[in-house]
């Protein structure tokens, strides 16, 4: 390649981080979270149920009973339920946690759901529809 003059490279403004894998994705996240805390702080979710920086697409619905953050990301025309607790991790768009359930270091895929009284811990990655 090089003798073929055929490398490049690029500027990139801002930072990077490889987020292939599901730690590195939370990670990343947790990164980029702090980062809005700095320069863009309205973007963040706030109020009595949130804890820390927090990302809610306004198209989700949170239980006013849940508590939600620190370092969370939840999706479009995400639910969730009563009683819920919900840290360090991510809902994908159309998913759904049930009442009184507890996640932390994960990641729920796109329209699926947990139902309630459930355990996801310990970097837990629920696939898509499931």
């Amino acid at each position: 390649m090089a003798s073929e003059n055929e490398i490049y490279q690029m500027v990139l403004p801002g930072y990077w981080m490889d987020i292939g894998q599901p730690h590195d994705y939370l990670t990343g996240q947790t990164l980029h979270l702090s980062q809005l805390r700095k320069d863009a702080p309205t973007d963040l979710a706030s109020g009595d149920h949130i804890k820390g920086n927090v990302m809610v697409h306004e198209s989700a619905t949170i239980d006013p009973s849940a508590i939600v953050g620190p370092n969370v990301v939840v999706g479009e025309n995400c639910k969730i339920g009563p009683g819920v607790k919900i840290s360090n991790s991510t809902m994908m768009a159309g998913s759904s946690i049930k009442s009184y359930t507890f996640m932390d270091g994960s990641i729920l895929g796109w329209k699926s759901s947990i139902g309630s009284w459930a355990r996801v811990t310990g970097l837990t990655v629920i696939a898509e529809d499931v």
